[in-house]
This record gives C-alpha cells, structure tokens and sequence, in this order.
C-alpha cells in the first residue's frame, strides 16, 4: 500500500499507508482464479457471487493475495455490507493484518463506513493493531474526517491517546484537515490539545499553517498554547503571516500572541512583509508589532520590501510610535 498524503505539502504531513485503491490489481499468479473471483466479488459487492464461491468449498474464506490483502478488508474498504456480513458469518478472521500492518477495521474506518465498523465490532475487531506507520483504526478515521466513526471507535475502546510513530496525534491529524466536529469530539473526550509531533509541531501550528480558523479558535478555546514553538523555531502566528491566512492571524490575535522576535531570529511582521500580504501586515500592526524591530540579520521590515502599499503601512505606524530606531527605509 502506497503512503498517500492528505494534501500537496508532505513535509508537515504525518506518512502512514491509507491508499487501497490497488485492490482490483493486486491478483498475483498466487491467487487461484476461484480466490480471485472471490476478491472481485467482496470488491463490487456481489453478494450471490460470493455466497456461491464460498459455499462451493473451494475457496478459504481467509485466502491472501501476496501483500496479505482478505477478501474482508475488500469489501470492508468499499463498504459493502452484506458481503462483510458473510464473510465474518463464513468464518473470516477479523483481525487478521495485512502486510502493511492495516486490518478490516482500519479500512473501514479510513473510508467511513460506519456501519461496517459497528459489525465489526460485534465481531471481535480489535483497535489495537497498528500499520507500519503507527496508524490504528481512530488515527485514520480521524486524518479523514469521519467523527461518527471516531464516536463509534472510541466508545469501543480506541486509545484517544494513540499516535503515529512520528508522534501525529489524533487531533493533529483532524487539525490537519480542519475537521472542526473531529476536534471538538476528540477534545471534549479527553484528548490533549497541545501533544505535539516529535519535531515539536502541534495541532494548533498545523491548523494554524493550513489555514483551518475555525479549528484555531476552538483550540485556542480549549487551550492550546498559542506560542508553541517548533523545532525550527517557527510559531502558528508566524506561519500564518507567512501564508497570508488573515482569518487564522485574527483568531491567534485575539490570544495576545508574541509579537516579537522569536527564536529562530525573525518575526511575524518581517515574514508578512517578506510575503507581500499588505492585509496581513496591517493585521499585525494594529495589533502593536514594532516596525522598528530588526531581525537577527540586522534588517527592519521595510528593508525587506518594495511594496509600496506595506512601506505606507510601516511609515505610518513608525510616526505613531516612539522610537528611537533610524527612519524607515524607502523603497529602491
């Protein structure tokens, strides 16, 4: 199963396996043509097929193609009921894995089939079995957003705690992709609003760097530290300022956010002005950044522009102060 990634910027992305869309070729010459027909049918839902191939004796109910793959998962990814139903009637271990670590369960819960999930159960389905990435059952239903699942998962004892290997978080990943009911649900379950990922990214950072304002403010509501600083020394304010999300920089604002340098040696108005977002810069003037602050390369904010539209900005918030800094910069 190929890592897939929940939007175009891996590097803040968590990589555990989701994708399944191979199923309808992954019939190897280790499969019989009987097995096969078995798999095709657990995938279109063919219910009549399958019940004909099972009970004609020749087909285990548990055969694998060569990445592990069971007719169960198959139909318990498209969320096909009946052919679930059957299957587990006929004998089919639930909780068997795939080579890729992911069961029936953590199929089902990534694609939202909650019904199928709620069988399962029934069943003896585990949430406990983990993919080579860490992922469980509640790690991917909340990466895609399904909060019924996550509501079903949870009272069936999933780990509100679990985490990928990276460290990811249940509500980072709903954080992630904005999923406000996933966050709210998790938060008011007892999850921690701050756990970041080992590189010291939080949830409130990466909703803050995606551009999700609702779920800043319900963090920000709950809790969440509004200056947690990553490894690289970046905060959510600075990320927002450099993507230009106005919305995300007015919730943080409200939260008296650092305005000033931080570790990393620069600051939320020197990466707006350096990103060309004049909106953003009077944001952040308004809200009391120092025009006349110099970065850890000895630069002002207007030295990193030449907008003409920011260097007004910056003027006239420079004559509004007091301040013992030189004049601000005009553009070249």
């Amino acid at each position: 199963m190929q890592n897939v990634h929940a939007c175009a910027c891996p590097q803040y992305l968590p990589k555990f396996s989701v994708s399944f869309c191979l199923f309808v070729c992954l019939f190897h010459q280790k499969e019989t043509p009987l097995a096969n027909a078995a798999f095709w049918a657990a995938r279109k839902g063919n219910l009549a097929l399958l019940q004909l191939l099972l009970n004609s004796g020749r087909v285990d109910v548990d055969c694998k193609d060569s990445l592990g793959t069971t007719a169960l998962m198959v139909a318990s990814y498209y969320g096909h009921i009946d052919c679930v139903r059957e299957l587990v009637l006929q004998g089919a271990d639930i909780n068997l894995q795939r080579e890729s670590g992911a069961t029936s369960l953590f199929f089902a819960a990534q694609q939202g089939h909650n019904d199928v999930v709620k069988f399962l159960f029934e069943f003896g389905a585990s949430t406990e079995f983990r993919n080579k990435d860490g992922g469980t059952a509640l790690l991917a239903a909340c990466q895609y957003g399904h909060a019924k699942v996550v509501e079903t998962l949870l009272k069936h004892g999933a780990n509100i705690h679990d985490q990928l290997y990276d460290g990811a978080s249940a509500t980072f990943l709903a954080a992630q992709g904005g999923y406000l009911d996933v966050v709210r649900l998790l938060l008011s379950s007892g999850a921690k609003v701050n756990q970041p990922r080992q590189d010291g990214t939080a949830p409130l950072w990466i909703a803050s760097q995606m551009g999700h304002s609702e779920v800043v403010r319900v963090m920000l509501l709950r809790g969440a530290e509004r200056d947690a600083t990553r490894d690289d020394g970046t905060t959510a304010l600075l990320k927002a300022a450099i993507k230009g999300y106005n919305n995300v920089i007015e919730e943080l604002l409200k939260f008296s956010p650092t305005l000033g340098l931080l570790k990393n040696g620069t600051s939320a108005l020197h990466a707006a002005v350096l990103s060309g977002n004049a909106r953003t810069v009077a944001l952040l003037l308004e809200a009391g950044a120092d025009p006349c602050l110099r970065n850890k390369a000895n630069e002002l904010p207007a030295e990193l522009t030449r907008n003409e539209r920011i260097l007004r900005l910056l003027r006239t918030k420079e004559k509004q102060r007091r301040s013992s800094c030189g004049p601000v910069a005009s553009a070249v």
